[in-house]
């Protein structure tokens, strides 16, 4: 499927290993000019956990016989697996005349919709790229209250989708993971982003019912609405 120009192209490659994957976005990136049409890649991949390009090692818990590979995105540790929806868009912020800071609030604006959707209400947290829901009413409406002490700025939230972008020469690759139907015991193995303690969710075990395809049909359209000049 693909949207309609001047759009992004969405391609729905289904299951991926993320090594030749990692390599074919940055064979793109490099390749690509002015005229090269952007993309959004939506992919699912095989158990892997990805360290950012300023991991530290230790938020990487117990990775027990998960591989673990060392990315050029930003960010700390994330865990990619089966039941996640990865979408990688490969544009040209210089084409929709944005920066990174606008650019990565689009991304989270298009998880927040495909999540209303579903009827779910996802959140921001600042200084914490990505999107959360709370754990204790994921269907209401209220905004999102920090907490006093900043140090317990996720207390009660789960994070469902992670972000993790690199740009290069103005042009973006890796993306956003959105968590729908997954195995998250491999989240126990690491500090989820860099963050000790934070709850990762998924989408099932909101008691939403979601297919892979699905979700992937629902982000790519999001993202594609919001990544078009």
């Amino acid at each position: 499927m693909e949207a309609a120009a001047p759009g992004p192209r969405l391609r729905v490659l289904g299951r991926q290993d993320y090594r030749d994957t990692l390599a074919r976005m940055r064979a793109f990136t490099a390749a690509r000019d002015a005229a090269t049409p952007d993309e959004i890649w939506l992919v699912e991949h095989d158990p892997v956990y990805t360290q950012g390009q300023a991991g530290r090692a230790e938020h990487l818990l117990d990775p027990g016989t998960i591989a673990v590979v060392a990315s050029d995105r930003g960010g700390q540790v994330t865990y990619h697996g089966p039941g996640q929806v990865v979408a990688y868009p490969l544009v040209d912020l210089r084409r929709l005349r944005i920066y990174v800071k606008e650019y990565v609030f689009r991304l989270e604006e298009a998880v927040l919709r495909t999540l209303a959707d579903y009827g779910v209400t996802g959140h921001r947290v600042a200084g914490a790229p990505g999107v959360y829901v709370r754990l204790d009413d994921p269907f209401g409406h209220a905004a999102l209250a920090g907490p006093a002490d900043a140090r317990e700025r996720f207390r009660g939230l789960g994070k469902i989708a992670a972000l993790g972008i690199k740009v290069s020469n103005h042009c973006s690759y890796h993306g956003v993971a959105l968590n729908v139907a997954m195995d998250l015991s491999p989240f126990g193995g690491i500090d989820p982003c860099g963050y000790a303690g934070l709850q990762t969710i998924d989408l099932a075990t909101l008691g939403v019912q979601a297919e892979w395809a699905d979700a992937a049909e629902r982000l790519g359209r999001r993202l594609a609405a919001r990544l078009t000049p």
